[in-house]
Protein backbone atom coordinates (compact mmCIF):
# COMPACT_ATOMS: atom_id res chain seq x y z
CA UNK A 1 0.00 0.00 0.00
CA UNK A 2 1.38 3.39 -1.02
CA UNK A 3 1.68 6.11 1.62
CA UNK A 4 -0.78 9.00 1.48
CA UNK A 5 1.93 11.59 0.82
CA UNK A 6 3.03 9.70 -2.32
CA UNK A 7 -0.49 8.97 -3.59
CA UNK A 8 -2.36 10.80 -6.36
CA UNK A 9 -6.07 11.35 -6.88
CA UNK A 10 -8.22 9.26 -9.20
CA UNK A 11 -11.73 10.60 -9.71
CA UNK A 12 -14.95 10.12 -11.62
CA UNK A 13 -18.09 12.24 -11.88
CA UNK A 14 -21.45 10.56 -11.43
CA UNK A 15 -24.33 12.96 -11.97
CA UNK A 16 -23.43 16.07 -10.01
CA UNK A 17 -21.10 14.29 -7.56
CA UNK A 18 -17.37 13.77 -7.97
CA UNK A 19 -15.97 10.67 -6.27
CA UNK A 20 -12.26 10.49 -5.43
CA UNK A 21 -9.80 7.88 -4.19
CA UNK A 22 -6.10 8.10 -3.31
CA UNK A 23 -3.98 5.68 -5.31
CA UNK A 24 -0.45 4.56 -6.10
CA UNK A 25 0.31 6.51 -9.33
CA UNK A 26 2.28 3.74 -11.06
CA UNK A 27 0.04 0.82 -10.16
CA UNK A 28 -3.17 2.75 -10.88
CA UNK A 29 -1.92 3.69 -14.34
CA UNK A 30 -0.87 0.09 -15.07
CA UNK A 31 -4.27 -1.14 -13.84
CA UNK A 32 -6.01 1.38 -16.11
CA UNK A 33 -3.99 -0.03 -19.04
CA UNK A 34 -5.12 -3.57 -18.23
CA UNK A 35 -2.64 -5.02 -15.76
CA UNK A 36 -4.28 -6.80 -12.84
CA UNK A 37 -3.62 -5.61 -9.30
CA UNK A 38 -5.44 -6.24 -6.04
CA UNK A 39 -7.11 -2.98 -5.04
CA UNK A 40 -5.61 -3.12 -1.57
CA UNK A 41 -2.20 -2.76 -3.24
CA UNK A 42 -3.30 0.32 -5.21
CA UNK A 43 -5.29 2.30 -2.64
CA UNK A 44 -3.50 4.49 -0.12
CA UNK A 45 -6.57 4.39 2.13
CA UNK A 46 -9.68 2.26 1.80
CA UNK A 47 -12.12 5.15 1.50
CA UNK A 48 -14.04 6.92 -1.26
CA UNK A 49 -14.20 10.70 -0.93
CA UNK A 50 -16.22 13.56 -2.36
CA UNK A 51 -13.25 15.80 -1.52
CA UNK A 52 -10.09 13.94 -0.56
CA UNK A 53 -8.14 17.13 0.26
CA UNK A 54 -10.69 18.06 2.89
CA UNK A 55 -11.11 14.45 4.02
CA UNK A 56 -14.82 14.46 3.15
CA UNK A 57 -15.95 10.86 2.68
CA UNK A 58 -18.76 9.80 0.39
CA UNK A 59 -21.86 8.49 2.13
CA UNK A 60 -23.16 4.97 1.61
CA UNK A 61 -26.36 6.33 0.07
CA UNK A 62 -24.45 8.27 -2.59
CA UNK A 63 -22.17 5.30 -3.30
CA UNK A 64 -25.08 2.92 -3.67
CA UNK A 65 -26.87 5.32 -6.00
CA UNK A 66 -23.80 5.99 -8.17
CA UNK A 67 -22.14 2.57 -8.24
CA UNK A 68 -24.80 0.11 -7.11
CA UNK A 69 -22.55 -0.99 -4.24
CA UNK A 70 -20.72 0.31 -1.20
CA UNK A 71 -17.76 -2.06 -1.72
CA UNK A 72 -14.72 0.25 -1.76
CA UNK A 73 -12.59 -2.10 -3.87
CA UNK A 74 -15.26 -2.52 -6.57
CA UNK A 75 -15.86 1.21 -6.65
CA UNK A 76 -12.14 1.95 -6.80
CA UNK A 77 -11.72 -0.40 -9.77
CA UNK A 78 -14.50 1.43 -11.64
CA UNK A 79 -13.06 4.85 -10.84
CA UNK A 80 -9.62 3.89 -12.11
CA UNK A 81 -10.86 2.11 -15.24
CA UNK A 82 -13.44 4.68 -16.31
CA UNK A 83 -12.39 7.87 -14.54
CA UNK A 84 -9.28 10.05 -14.58
CA UNK A 85 -6.05 9.21 -12.82
CA UNK A 86 -3.84 12.13 -11.90
CA UNK A 87 -0.40 11.74 -13.45
CA UNK A 88 2.91 12.61 -11.89
CA UNK A 89 5.09 15.00 -13.89
CA UNK A 90 7.38 12.13 -14.90
CA UNK A 91 4.48 9.89 -15.94
CA UNK A 92 3.00 12.61 -18.13
CA UNK A 93 6.38 13.28 -19.73
CA UNK A 94 6.95 9.60 -20.55
CA UNK A 95 3.41 9.08 -21.87
CA UNK A 96 3.56 12.23 -23.99
CA UNK A 97 6.91 11.20 -25.50
CA UNK A 98 5.57 7.74 -26.29
CA UNK A 99 2.45 9.22 -27.92
CA UNK A 100 4.67 11.53 -29.99
CA UNK A 101 6.58 8.50 -31.27
CA UNK A 102 3.40 6.56 -32.02
CA UNK A 103 1.89 9.41 -34.03
CA UNK A 104 5.12 10.02 -35.92
CA UNK A 105 5.38 6.32 -36.74
CA UNK A 106 1.82 6.22 -38.10
CA UNK A 107 2.41 9.26 -40.30
CA UNK A 108 5.71 7.82 -41.52
CA UNK A 109 4.04 4.55 -42.51
CA UNK A 110 0.88 5.99 -44.01
CA UNK A 111 2.20 9.11 -45.69
CA UNK A 112 4.79 9.97 -48.33
CA UNK A 113 6.76 12.99 -49.43
CA UNK A 114 5.02 13.96 -52.71
CA UNK A 115 8.29 15.42 -53.98
CA UNK A 116 10.11 12.09 -53.80
CA UNK A 117 7.25 9.56 -53.38
CA UNK A 118 9.17 8.19 -50.39
CA UNK A 119 8.06 8.10 -46.76
CA UNK A 120 9.37 10.66 -44.31
CA UNK A 121 11.45 9.05 -41.52
CA UNK A 122 9.69 9.16 -38.16
CA UNK A 123 12.51 11.31 -36.74
CA UNK A 124 11.86 13.99 -39.38
CA UNK A 125 8.17 13.99 -38.53
CA UNK A 126 8.93 14.34 -34.82
CA UNK A 127 11.18 17.31 -35.57
CA UNK A 128 8.35 18.92 -37.55
CA UNK A 129 5.97 18.28 -34.66
CA UNK A 130 8.36 20.06 -32.31
CA UNK A 131 8.77 22.99 -34.72
CA UNK A 132 4.99 23.28 -35.00
CA UNK A 133 4.66 23.15 -31.20
CA UNK A 134 2.27 20.21 -31.43
CA UNK A 135 0.61 19.20 -28.16
CA UNK A 136 -0.58 15.61 -27.92
CA UNK A 137 -3.05 14.03 -25.53
CA UNK A 138 -1.28 11.20 -23.64
CA UNK A 139 -4.59 9.37 -23.11
CA UNK A 140 -6.13 9.77 -26.57
CA UNK A 141 -5.35 7.02 -29.15
CA UNK A 142 -2.53 8.00 -31.49
CA UNK A 143 -4.58 7.31 -34.65
CA UNK A 144 -7.30 9.71 -33.47
CA UNK A 145 -4.74 12.54 -33.29
CA UNK A 146 -3.10 12.02 -36.67
CA UNK A 147 -5.28 14.39 -38.73
CA UNK A 148 -4.87 17.24 -36.27
CA UNK A 149 -1.09 16.75 -36.20
CA UNK A 150 -0.96 16.56 -40.01
CA UNK A 151 -2.70 19.92 -40.35
CA UNK A 152 -0.05 21.50 -38.13
CA UNK A 153 3.07 19.98 -39.71
CA UNK A 154 2.14 20.12 -43.41
CA UNK A 155 3.28 23.77 -43.68
CA UNK A 156 6.70 22.56 -42.47
CA UNK A 157 7.16 19.34 -44.46
CA UNK A 158 5.15 18.16 -47.50
CA UNK A 159 3.11 15.03 -46.73
CA UNK A 160 0.45 13.21 -48.70
CA UNK A 161 -1.47 10.19 -47.51
CA UNK A 162 -1.73 7.68 -50.32
CA UNK A 163 -2.69 4.02 -50.59
CA UNK A 164 -1.40 1.62 -53.22
CA UNK A 165 -2.17 -1.86 -54.44
CA UNK A 166 0.95 -4.01 -54.35
CA UNK A 167 1.51 -7.38 -56.00
CA UNK A 168 3.81 -9.78 -54.16
CA UNK A 169 5.27 -13.04 -55.47
CA UNK A 170 7.57 -15.32 -53.51
CA UNK A 171 8.91 -18.85 -54.13
CA UNK A 172 6.66 -21.54 -52.70
CA UNK A 173 9.27 -22.66 -50.16
CA UNK A 174 8.92 -19.27 -48.43
CA UNK A 175 5.18 -18.94 -48.97
CA UNK A 176 4.01 -19.98 -45.50
CA UNK A 177 6.15 -17.50 -43.58
CA UNK A 178 5.69 -14.77 -46.20
CA UNK A 179 1.93 -15.19 -46.00
CA UNK A 180 2.06 -14.83 -42.20
CA UNK A 181 4.14 -11.64 -42.46
CA UNK A 182 1.79 -10.10 -45.01
CA UNK A 183 -1.37 -11.01 -43.09
CA UNK A 184 0.01 -9.30 -39.98
CA UNK A 185 0.63 -6.09 -41.94
CA UNK A 186 -2.26 -5.78 -44.39
CA UNK A 187 -5.44 -7.51 -45.59
CA UNK A 188 -4.98 -9.69 -48.66
CA UNK A 189 -7.36 -8.78 -51.50
CA UNK A 190 -6.40 -11.71 -53.71
CA UNK A 191 -4.00 -14.64 -53.56
CA UNK A 192 -2.93 -17.62 -55.63
CA UNK A 193 -1.06 -20.73 -54.54
CA UNK A 194 0.89 -22.25 -57.42
CA UNK A 195 3.34 -25.15 -57.52
CA UNK A 196 6.33 -22.82 -57.78
CA UNK A 197 5.21 -19.60 -56.08
CA UNK A 198 2.67 -17.78 -53.93
CA UNK A 199 1.07 -14.60 -55.27
CA UNK A 200 -0.81 -11.98 -53.25
CA UNK A 201 -2.42 -8.64 -53.99
CA UNK A 202 -2.60 -6.27 -51.04
CA UNK A 203 -3.59 -2.66 -50.37
CA UNK A 204 -1.33 -0.69 -48.04
CA UNK A 205 -0.39 2.89 -47.12
CA UNK A 206 2.27 4.03 -49.59
CA UNK A 207 4.77 4.58 -46.79
CA UNK A 208 4.75 0.88 -45.88
CA UNK A 209 6.20 -0.34 -49.18
CA UNK A 210 9.78 -0.24 -48.00
CA UNK A 211 8.98 -2.03 -44.74
CA UNK A 212 7.18 -4.88 -46.50
CA UNK A 213 9.87 -5.27 -49.14
CA UNK A 214 12.64 -5.24 -46.50
CA UNK A 215 10.99 -7.99 -44.43
CA UNK A 216 10.21 -10.21 -47.42
CA UNK A 217 13.64 -9.62 -48.92
CA UNK A 218 15.28 -10.73 -45.67
CA UNK A 219 13.01 -13.79 -45.41
CA UNK A 220 13.60 -15.01 -48.98
CA UNK A 221 17.23 -13.98 -49.39
CA UNK A 222 16.25 -11.55 -52.12
CA UNK A 223 14.02 -13.98 -54.04
CA UNK A 224 10.88 -11.85 -53.93
CA UNK A 225 9.01 -9.71 -56.44
CA UNK A 226 7.14 -6.66 -55.20
CA UNK A 227 5.41 -4.33 -57.64
CA UNK A 228 3.04 -1.39 -57.24
CA UNK A 229 -0.01 -2.14 -59.39
CA UNK A 230 -1.86 1.12 -58.92
CA UNK A 231 -2.56 4.00 -56.59
CA UNK A 232 -5.87 3.74 -54.80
Amino acid sequence: MVSVDKAVIAHIKKGSVVFEILVDPEKALEFKKGKEYAMENILAVNHVYTDSRKGEKAGDKDLEKAFGTTDVFKIAAEIIRHGDVQLTTEQRRKMTEEKYRQIADIISKQGINPQSNLPHPAARIMNAMEQAHVNVDPFKPAQDQVNEVLNKIQPIIPIRFERVEVAVRVPIEHAGRASAIIRNMAPIKKEEWQAAYWFALIEIPAGMQGDIYSRLNELTGGHVEVKVVKKV
